[in-house]
């Protein structure tokens, strides 16, 4: 009995240490998601000055297309899918890669592909897609902005030698009701009917803007709207994948207290088993010894 009492005991102290480290990559899941959202929060107000800074140049001006190469008529499209290397997410690189492959699948022309992340470049070739780039997946909100930066020097110099002209974002976007969902942008090119709206943005001051440098400041403006969209869709996609994670978490944490509750049960019913088998021992005994015994013969004869 004493041997079926201490391995319950195990278990339930080793039940207890699993559930403390679920608690903490709880707590780890939990940071980080703020992390995350605080970082996509803070883009806004520099989100809007780019925005301002692009009105200012299409103000007055006949909408053109931007980053199409109209001139050799190129037909490849390039696109960057932001995966996740990390366990505990369930079906996060699964869902996102049957949503980049139906959407590869409905695009003319060939495609250049970027895979952030080795899970999603094994889930990608496994699908007979040809993966032209691996990126590896930043593990804080300090490592996003080098991650970007390389993103944007690879697909560049494909640009430059006129290797594509669309240009597509992949990634996994944080959703209250579903955790997240895959979705995708479209880049480039910057059409028409962007530059129709950003033209329509109200000046914040009577004083009408003005350009210097032209098409120059025109194009580090566009570098840098494409940075924050990059930027959004990395940090959206690493707060989905905390998401699953705390989620996931959240299912081991439960899991594991009907786990403790059964067995702390179990080793109650045992060791009251236990219990009540030594106070029946003892109450035998007792009735044993309060039995009166016949007197006993004596050895002398009476005269």
């Amino acid at each position: 009995m004493s041997d079926s009492t201490a391995g319950l005991r195990r278990k339930i102290n080793s039940a207890k240490d699993l559930q403390s480290v679920v608690r903490t990559m709880k707590a780890l899941a939990g940071s980080s998601i703020s992390q995350y959202e605080q970082s996509v929060h803070a883009l806004e107000d520099y989100y809007r000055t780019i925005e301002l800074g692009l009105a200012a140049c299409f103000i007055g001006r006949t909408p053109f297309i931007l980053g199409d190469d109209q001139k050799h008529k190129i037909n490849v499209s390039g696109a960057i899918v932001f995966g996740s290397d990390q366990g505990l997410v369930g079906q996060f690189n699964e869902v996102l890669a049957d949503y980049v492959i139906n959407a590869l699948s409905k695009l003319p022309g060939k495609y250049l592909l970027w895979a952030v992340g080795e899970r999603m470049q094994a889930r990608l070739l496994d699908a007979g897609l040809q993966v032209t780039g691996l990126f590896n997946v930043p593990s804080s909100v300090n490592a996003i902005q080098p991650l970007i930066g390389q993103i944007q020097i690879e697909t560049e110099a494909h640009k430059v030698f006129g290797e594509f002209a669309n240009f597509y974002v992949f990634h996994n976007h944080p959703n209250s009701g579903v955790l997240y969902q895959p979705v995708s942008q479209q880049l480039l090119p910057l059409d028409a009917h962007w530059q129709q709206e950003l033209s329509q943005i109200r000046w914040p001051t009577n004083n009408l803007p003005e350009v210097i440098l032209g098409n120059d400041t025109l194009r580090e403006l566009i570098r840098e709207y494409l940075f924050i969209s990059l930027y959004r869709a990395c940090a959206e996609s690493l707060s989905s994948e905390n998401a699953s994670r705390l989620a996931a978490m959240e299912r081991a944490d439960r899991n594991i207290d009907e786990l403790l509750a059964n067995l702390n049960g179990a080793f109650h019913r045992l060791r009251q088993s236990a219990i009540d088998e030594e106070l029946f021992d003892v109450i035998s005994g007792y009735e044993a010894l309060s039995v009166k015994l016949p007197p006993k013969k004596s050895l002398f004869l009476d005269n």
